[in-house]
């Protein structure tokens, strides 16, 4: 039954490869087809068809042939010439420097991301659109270089018209190439009064570090970005030193994944599932007031077991539960630096699979753009109707908005 089966597929391949190359040529005569039909609406008359007197334009011939990657395939295609103009026309079906749609353009970071190293890239290319992709390691140095222009301009843009309520930091250690051993990139993602969550800074510099972070928010601030109503971020960031000289009005969060894990490695291994459930029902508890009070239970438990365990667990508990302050909806994001640290799954991924950067910039500009693919899958934050009360500065206690005297009146 087998040898059945291998001969049947080695008769049906050629009639599978003739219909790709079938398929290949109609849509190469397909694009040549719209470019001809492009220049006759241009020119308001089909080929061959003479001027009307005082008519400009005329075709004359067609340029060299044009190899042009799609998803199926490359095609060759040449696109009709026109002279006697008064300015130069411009193809809006195939730009004169294309090369290939925005389908395989986006495939190329998505490929790197992913893994695939410089050196794969002709071979795995040609693989996948034929022998005439013009795609090779240089295409995608090309690429980077064209990311790193789009970073510096994305640095540079103005933030006045972003209405930022929560914000998120972290500081990601890149293995894979920042020069100095310390350095890392300091992350910064924002929510808006629209529920939309952007990524609003990547810079390299020390995580700990105080002036590193200064001089992230001084710049945020220089480009107009005002002050988020709330900073979620690691106890250990440098950037609490930073957001109480530019954000003085910003109340602070710290993360409660990170806390949990402070406190477990105090911890004797088997105390640990027990300390693990209590913090997470002080995390999860419906109020302020229940949350402390499981606080002081499980002190009260652990305290002669792991005296220095308890100790970081009542270290900044009021920054702990800032979160209480603000919409009990919102409360799954406002915990933890979660929406920060999903993204930067893919960024490890891609930076432990290369292990190839040499300088800081280029592993900048890189992870910046992996991080901008990743803002596109952003999800907006729940209950996104209450933002815009969180913007106006309206109080909430315990996830419940305060009515004021005037309102119950």
């Amino acid at each position: 039954m087998s040898k059945k089966i291998e001969v049947a597929e080695r008769e049906s391949r050629p009639v599978w490869d003739s219909l790709e190359e079938f398929l290949r040529v109609r849509v190469q005569e397909l694009v040549q087809q719209l470019l001809e039909a492009e220049v006759s609406e241009y020119l308001g008359r089909v080929k061959s068809e003479r001027r009307e007197p005082g008519e400009r334009g005329y075709r004359n011939g067609y340029g060299k042939p044009r190899r042009l990657t799609l998803a199926n395939g490359t095609i060759e295609v040449r696109r009709p010439r026109i002279r006697d103009l008064e300015a130069r026309f411009e193809s809006q079906i195939l730009p004169l420097f294309l090369r290939q749609t925005k389908g395989i353009t986006a495939l190329l970071p998505e490929l790197y991301l992913h893994g695939l190293a410089l050196g794969d890239f002709d071979q795995a290319m040609r693989g996948l659109l034929g022998p005439g992709a013009p795609l090779s390691a240089s295409t995608m140095l090309r690429v980077k270089q064209a990311w790193q222009a789009e970073y510096e301009t994305w640095k540079r843009r103005d933030l006045s018209d972003l209405e930022l309520v929560y914000c998120w930091a972290d500081g990601l250690y890149v293995k894979a190439g920042l020069e100095d051993g310390k350095a890392a990139l300091l992350v910064v993602v924002g929510a808006l009064a629209n529920g939309q969550k952007v990524l609003l800074a990547v810079e390299s510099g020390q995580r700990e570090s105080i002036p590193s972070w200064s001089r992230v928010l001084r710049d945020l601030t220089a480009r107009g970005l005002r002050a988020p109503r709330l900073l979620v971020a690691d106890r250990h960031l440098g950037i609490w030193g930073a957001q109480r000289e530019f954000w003085p009005e910003t109340k602070e969060q710290r993360c409660w994944n990170h806390k949990i894990m402070n406190v477990l490695d105090q911890v004797p291994r088997k105390h640990q599932p027990s300390v693990r459930g209590r913090l997470r029902e002080m995390m999860y508890a419906e109020t302020r007031a229940e949350a402390t009070r499981k606080r002081d239970e499980c002190i009260a438990v652990f305290r002669k077991l792991c005296p220095q365990a308890m100790e970081t667990l009542q270290r900044d508990w009021d920054r702990m539960v800032a979160y209480y302050d603000f919409p009990k909806e919102h409360w799954h994001h406002l915990r933890t630096t979660n929406i920060i640290e999903s993204p930067f799954a893919a960024v490890r991924l891609r930076t432990d699979a290369g292990k190839r950067f040499k300088r800081v910039d280029n592993a900048t500009a890189l992870i910046w753009k992996i991080l901008r693919l990743a803002e596109r899958r952003f999800r907006t934050l729940r209950a996104p109707h209450l933002l815009p009360t969180v913007a106006a500065g309206i109080e909430y206690v315990d996830g419940i908005r305060k009515v004021s005297e005037r309102m119950a009146a």
